[in-house]
């Protein structure tokens, strides 16, 4: 095999790998297909309402936790999604 031949096969390499990355990117970016959503999504704003209303006050707590809570029972809090 001659130098002239082999060159071809080393750029295959890179080149290879650069086609790779850009396939990989347009498959998981979808560039392409993705929409403008500032301008096909249209929301109306309003004015924020609301009231700053006070609604108790707590004094002379004793207990750090609340009865009946269920942080230690880890296996109660989580279950299996089947």
């Amino acid at each position: 095999m001659s130098d002239d031949n082999g060159v071809w096969l080393l750029a295959l390499g890179p080149t290879g790998a650069a086609a790779l990355y850009w396939a990989i990117y347009r498959y998981y970016r979808n560039t392409d297909k993705s929409h403008a959503f500032e301008r096909e999504t249209k929301v109306d704003a309003k004015p924020v309402t609301g009231t700053d209303r006070k609604t108790g006050d707590v004094t002379g707590v004793r207990n750090s936790r609340i009865p009946g809570d269920n942080v230690k029972a880890y296996r109660d809090r989580v279950k299996r999604v089947r």
